[in-house]
């Protein structure tokens, strides 16, 4: 009898697949690609950069309001991604695409040079189409826009060349 009402208090599926770590096949993203997969309720990006557009990084360093991911990084950045390319993997970025504005998500505009809403000089990126921030190939917020924050690095961690665990960093 007290098995039943015990179990009660256990999570049920919902809410432990809500929370859950997410595992993904990233054996055929190609450089320049992009795939979403969805993480308690957010999507998540997973680009797998050019190395012209990692090359491109530390570049536009000084057009950043935080170049570094020093703002809150416990919240956004964890320490493996406190880098130049805010990855593990430089090739690889993994970040959650809700601008941290007022939550938009913002488009890609990988292309470079001008583009309508864009510098002519543009790097490639994101731009997110609510209130113009735009967010370099790595997530980082330029300064001067309405976003106060760089893209959320989600906890993430790399089970193989072609399996990446999101949500779970423990190796890490």
């Amino acid at each position: 009898m007290a098995v039943p009402f015990v179990s009660t208090f256990q999570p049920s599926e919902r809410a432990r697949a809500a929370g859950a770590a997410v595992e993904v096949d990233i054996s055929a993203l190609k450089p320049g690609e992009k795939m979403t997969v969805e993480w308690r309720g957010k999507p998540v990006w997973i680009i797998r950069r050019t190395p012209e557009q990692v090359a491109a990084l530390p570049k536009i360093d000084p057009q950043l309001a935080d170049p570094k991911s020093e703002r809150k990084p416990d919240e956004l950045t964890p320490a493996y991604a406190r880098n130049e390319a805010r990855s593990i993997k430089p090739e690889l970025l993994v970040v959650v695409g809700i601008c941290s504005h007022l939550g938009c998500s913002p488009t890609d505009k990988f292309q470079t040079g001008a583009q309508p809403s864009l510098p002519d000089d543009w790097p490639g990126g994101f731009l997110c189409p609510c209130h113009g921030s735009t967010f370099d190939m790595a997530g980082r917020v330029y300064k001067n826009k309405p976003a106060p924050d760089n893209l959320e690095v989600p906890p993430h961690m790399y089970l193989s060349d072609t399996r990446l665990l999101i949500g779970e960093d423990k190796k890490a």
